[in-house]
């Protein structure tokens, strides 16, 4: 066993869980030097630099974590949204569509996906996303409401309306948004009159 490179592991999983992002990353990264097979310490520094929104370091070591783990799912969501956020959103799309050939239940990862082809304009592939996304995560509003608006901009009216009326059965709130974001106020009668008074009187 290498016991300098435990040291500085152990030193920087402290610091990481009391907060001290800096110094654990420092720690980690010390502890990478020493062992460079440690994927659980390059792991560590992808998910501390992401949180930082230092997504260029992220990358890198998401990069270096996937060489050392190359069917970890979870880990290709995570590059996947690192990418995204970076603005790279085709690399991202591919990174999530690894990611769910994988673990084809990641239901977030199709979601990222969605969200991905939809900054791309590829609403009609954005729809597709999301629909696979709540088909594993039914009762997700934000991604119905985002499903909603890919719809919308795939110019797939019929579905819309489907959504709406699925949404406003559990989260009206949600529903009212995608009516008016998507300028369908000929829908507004699938949302009861009452939750609809609620939620406009509650915005005055």
């Amino acid at each position: 066993m290498n016991y300098e490179h435990w040291r500085h592991y152990a030193r920087g999983w402290l610091l990481h869980v009391f907060g001290r992002e800096e110094q654990a990353f420092n720690e980690y990264a010390a502890a990478y030097r020493l062992k460079p097979d440690d994927v659980q310490a390059a792991r560590h520094l992808a998910s501390i630099a992401a949180h930082k929104q230092q997504y260029d370091v992220a990358d890198k070591w998401f990069v270096e974590t996937l060489r050392l783990a190359p069917d970890d799912a979870d880990t290709r969501f995570n590059h996947g949204f690192v990418l995204g956020q970076a603005g790279r959103s085709r690399e991202a799309i591919a990174t999530f569509a690894e990611a769910v050939r994988l673990k084809p239940s990641l239901d977030r990862a199709w979601y990222g996906m969605g969200l991905a082809h939809a900054r791309l304009g590829e609403h009609a592939a954005a729809a597709a996303a999301f629909a696979k996304s709540i088909e594993l995560q039914p009762m997700n509003a934000e991604g119905f409401y985002q499903w909603g608006m890919a719809c919308h901009h795939a110019n797939q009216p019929d579905q819309v309306k489907t959504i709406v009326g699925r949404l406003a059965g559990f989260d009206p709130k949600h529903a009212i948004k995608l009516v008016k974001d998507a300028e369908r106020p000929d829908l507004v009668h699938l949302i009861p009159e009452e939750v609809r008074r609620f939620f406009e009187g509650s915005r005055q």
